[in-house]
């Protein structure tokens, strides 16, 4: 399954990075990396609006647009040579922010459509253990630079990236999810994944660090 995403992300990839091009062709400058991180940021709240409303195929045609804007502010900051740690770390912060409109949505959802309490609790699970996937990463990154070992932030951001439901496969189960109207088994499966993927990357960093 995980062969078929990685195909599809480079599909999207390679139509991102022209569009990317058109848009620094065009405006040059004006459209800056930060400004397409922050438009993807709030365009998820109408993602999320429509999640709670129940308009599931609108929310997911929505969230396969905008979420490609992760790409996206990556490939102009590449053609504007405005690859910078603060703009990495903008990225990564508001993709945890995303994540928690989206679940907000989804909550609400669950909530109008009378699904049992367990659900709800599914539901909280997903969000914690998706925040904690990219929180133990980066707190592995932390440790590490702490070390008497000299890393560049894209070597750092490489480490312990282990596991099952990185945050691209997280968000590409939620389409499907949305698509095919099967949110909250997708959901189930998200809580499962991601909390197994917390374990891997926790067991990874602590190997590492014994070892350094």
């Amino acid at each position: 399954m995980f062969d078929y995403v990685t195909k599809i992300k480079q599909f999207f990839r390679k139509i991102v990075s022209k569009f990317a091009r058109f848009l620094n062709n065009k405006f040059g400058e004006k459209v800056t990396p930060n400004l397409i991180t922050y438009i993807g940021l709030v365009m998820h709240i109408p993602i999320a609006y429509f999640i709670a409303s129940g308009s599931l195929i609108v929310a997911s045609i929505f969230l396969i647009v905008f979420g490609l804007f992760d790409t996206l502010d990556g490939e102009l900051a590449r053609l504007q040579k405005k690859d910078s740690v603060p703009g990495m770390f903008l990225d990564a912060s508001t993709d945890r922010f995303k994540e928690v409109i989206l679940y907000a949505g989804i909550i609400y959802y669950a909530g109008a459509n009378h699904y049992s309490a367990i659900y709800l609790v599914f539901v909280l699970v997903a969000l914690g253990s998706s925040l904690s996937v990219s929180y133990v990463k980066a707190k592995g990154e932390a440790a590490i630079s702490t070390l008497q070992k000299k890393f560049s932030h894209q070597e750092l951001n490489r480490f312990f990236s282990s596991g099952m439901l990185s945050y691209e496969v997280r968000m590409t189960l939620l389409v499907i999810g949305l698509l095919f109207n099967i949110i909250m088994p997708v959901v189930i499966l998200i809580a499962v994944f991601s909390s197994y993927t917390v374990l891997t990357r926790l067991n990874d960093i602590m190997d590492y660090l014994k070892k350094s």
